[in-house]
């Protein structure tokens, strides 16, 4: 039996390739097995301000987006395709030049004259259209941290996203002596941090909310699944904000709002933020009403769009901890489906360092109801303003939460200031027969994905015989289908029957919104994870209960997503055009490893013989569910 240490890096398995050259052939796969789900973890240096994150250079390349990230973003904030204009006449007797004239004249121009940079550069680092994003500063914080925070906003403004920010200071109580005056000196501190950092700020010290619910809210009858802001804003009241971001300044305000009798008062940051959530948005949305005349201000030039296309919660805490990962934050947090399971599972004990997680949750739940769907919010701590540049640009979390949890910790990736990505997401169900599939919609939803004309009669029938279960995220938007494939007579129950991923789906317009981190984790709590404490998430299949089961999938080798599955995967084995993928149970390896103590397990375990050819038997039989591709969309 080989020492853990030895385990922790890798496992090579050998087995037979088939049942009938088991003698001849064999498989060797190199893998990694997730060990301990739970590692010690080791807080870093207490330093406010990491001093790569002082470059703004560095932080965009920090965030490392793909290509569909940067589109993503230039189409938010780089210029609109144009119609390409006529070329102009040349007027007769006008010499033409030629192009070796042209370049010799070029490499004769004075020195100190540079070139243009080119238009994807430039559209970044100046770019057309501005956006907003509503900030809450969670205070207090002392003047290094707030210089860290105020870095982090002229980052954001720089790549075109302007913020409108609510200042809070969680120190000091409600209807303390000189609140007011506390709160005052508390924005001017931010507004001086943000000018120091070359920005300019606007000091709004006024109230641009009105306390209580607007009216018609408490008798309207439309389903709300929110909470109704506790405050409300019109149009008109904006005009302090307008007036700022037009002047190309930062607006900071002070948490006050106008009771009942035209008085200033201090209220709670979040209802502030979530009436200004919500009447930015209308008021966008009049902007661009096209009952507008075209010499409306709203349609000047200068006008910053007030949809609010980001939610920032910067405070101490960090993210929202998670009942997965030992309090260790959440990385993605799908508010349809999970807002409700996180707040019953979390631990009193978060509550003294995370005090004001949970109604920052809430905060986030109701503000994404109003927002774009598109839009997401973050919850992160001042010591990594370079993970706002981050989430701008890519719109995903630091860290894929569908990533095993002994990876994310095994390279200290994941921290207590890592920050909490969430989106307003979809519901996920587990449906478990053909009979409650909507055929029509599954079938869009894959010939879409794979761009290949689904053969139904083969597929369905094949479905209603070895169809284990389907997860759905939304009407369809994504789903993951999950078989049941029989093995040779006489196989191992630990080995057959093979749960099997048959297809992994998501809508092209849902890519990279979270969706597929979404899916997974549900599929991750439904097999190789059931078991498990935290797989007990209620989306109607098991709630983690039963016995964790090993998942096999293959996929071409050519095909681009397998640097996505080489990741996720405990191990894979090439074979000739395919790569065939499993995870382990990880329930079965975590009770073993515990049963054995300090003994660890060995390379090859007594379950794993033989399993590799058998998988390989059965899954590359499995016939192909599209027609030949001469019968491709091309649509």
């Amino acid at each position: 039996m080989l020492p853990p240490s030895a385990r922790v890096g890798c496992r090579n398995a050998i087995a037979p390739a088939s049942a009938h050259t088991r003698s001849a052939q064999t498989f060797k796969a190199f893998y990694a097995t997730i060990r301990s789900l739970r590692q010690t973890y080791e807080p870093p240096e207490p330093d406010d301000v990491e001093p790569s994150e002082k470059d703004f250079i560095l932080s965009l390349l920090r965030a490392n987006p793909s290509l569909r990230d940067t589109k993503s973003y230039l189409a938010s904030f780089g210029p609109r395709p144009q119609q390409p204009k006529p070329p102009a006449l040349r007027p007769q007797g006008t010499p033409v030049v030629a192009e070796r004239e042209v370049a010799a004249d070029a490499e004769t121009k004075p020195p100190d004259i540079k070139p243009a940079p080119p238009p994807v550069v430039a559209s970044i680092l100046n770019p057309v259209y501005r956006r907003t994003a509503l900030v809450k500063i969670q205070a207090p914080f002392t003047d290094r941290q707030v210089e860290s925070i105020a870095r982090g906003m002229v980052y954001l403004e720089k790549l075109g996203l302007v913020s409108v920010i609510v200042v809070e200071n969680d120190h000091l109580g409600r209807g303390d002596s000189g609140e007011r005056a506390v709160m005052l000196e508390e924005t001017m501190r931010v507004v001086n941090a943000l000018e120091k950092q070359g920005a300019r700020a606007r000091p709004v010290l006024g109230s641009v909310v009105r306390l209580g619910p607007k009216p018609g809210d408490e008798t309207s009858t439309e389903p709300r699944e929110h909470a109704i802001p506790e405050a409300h804003t019109f149009p008109s009241d904006l005009v302090h904000i307008r007036s700022a971001l037009r002047a190309g300044e930062i607006p900071v305000l002070a948490p006050f709002a106008l009771d009942s009798f035209c008085r200033s008062v201090r209220v709670d940051a979040n209802d502030v933020i979530a009436a200004l959530v919500r009447g930015m948005v209308e008021a966008a949305a009049l902007d661009s009403s096209p009952t507008l005349s075209e010499d409306s201000p709203s349609l000047s030039p200068d006008e910053v769009d007030l949809t609010p296309l980001r939610l920032m919660i910067i405070t101490r805490e960090g993210g929202v901890p998670s009942y997965a990962r030992q309090g260790m934050p959440h990385l993605l947090i799908n508010l349809t489906s999970e807002y409700q399971y996180i707040r019953e599972t979390f631990d009193p004990r978060w509550k003294s360092v995370h005090p004001t997680a949970l109604s920052n949750l809430e905060l986030a739940r109701t503000c994404l109801a109003y927002m774009p769907p598109t839009s997401s919010a973050v919850m992160v701590s001042h010591r990594s303003p370079s993970s706002l540049i981050g989430n701008l640009i890519t719109n995903r979390p630091a860290v894929s939460s569908s990533l095993p949890h002994a990876l994310l910790q095994g390279n200290r990736k994941l921290t207590p200031h890592t920050p909490t990505l969430l989106r307003r997401g979809l519901p996920i169900r587990v449906v478990r027969t053909v009979e409650e599939l909507d055929k029509a919609k599954l079938k869009t939803l894959l010939e879409q994905s794979f761009r290949r004309e689904l053969e139904e009669d083969a597929f369905w029938k094949r479905m209603e015989r070895d169809l284990d279960f389907v997860i759905v995220a939304g009407d369809y938007a994504g789903a993951a289908i999950v078989t049941r494939e029989p093995c040779p007579p006489n196989t191992p129950s630990a080995i057959g029957p093979i749960t099997y991923l048959d297809k992994f789906a998501v809508l092209p317009k849902h890519q990279g919104d979270g969706t597929v981190d979404f899916l997974w984790v549900a599929l991750h709590d439904e097999t190789y994870g059931l078991g498990l404490p935290f797989s007990a998430n209620p989306n109607g299949g098991k709630e983690g209960k039963g016995e964790g089961r090993d998942l096999v999938w293959r996929s071409r080798a050519d095909n681009p997503v397998n640097k996505w599955y080489f990741e996720r995967s405990t191990g894979h084995v090439r074979q000739g055009d395919w790569v065939l993928f499993w995870c382990d149970a990880e329930m079965r390896l975590k009770t073993e490893e515990g049963r054995r103590a300090n003994a660890g397990l060995s390379y090859l375990e007594d379950w794993e013989q033989g399993r590799l050819g058998i998988w390989s038997e059965v899954v590359m039989k499995i016939p192909s569910s599209w027609k030949p591709k001469t019968q491709e969309i091309t649509n």
